[in-house]
């Protein structure tokens, strides 16, 4: 027979979204999914889910750098036709948007992309012997 116990909110999975925007171990939920700023833990400290299993690679990056660099573009050009301001002042609000956007949405993008392997017991494709 099953339990009829509702599981506790801490120990009930994230959704991917929540593991995306707050770091949250796939299988816990604790925020144990990221040594750093963007770099992943080797395994969860709370439930001790080895990290290193999944691969998340570099699509996240590639496709947030051309999202960040469209936008940043359209922003930078709209303000120059509008009210072209000094070259230092572009500086000035584009570097640090640009950088706080990288790190913010790449963060967001492997949490998110690890939480859906995880969830979908994504492993790496092998072909069919069958003829």
């Amino acid at each position: 027979m099953t339990d009829p116990t509702p599981v506790p909110a801490a120990d009930a999975p994230p959704s991917i979204v929540q593991a995306g925007l707050r770091g949250l171990c796939p299988r816990c939920g604790r925020p144990t999914l990221f040594d750093g700023w963007i770099k992943f833990a080797d395994r969860c400290s709370h439930c001790a889910l080895d990290y290193s299993q999944f691969n998340v690679g570099d699509g996240p990056a590639a496709f947030l750098t051309l999202i960040l660099g469209t936008l940043v573009v359209i922003g930078a050009i709209a303000l120059e036709l509008t009210l072209h301001p000094p070259l230092w002042l572009h500086m000035l609000i584009w570097i640090p948007v640009t950088l706080a956007g990288v790190v913010w949405s790449l963060r967001l993008a492997k949490g998110a992309l690890m939480s859906a392997e995880y969830r979908n017991a994504a492993r790496e494709g092998r072909i069919d012997p069958r003829p």
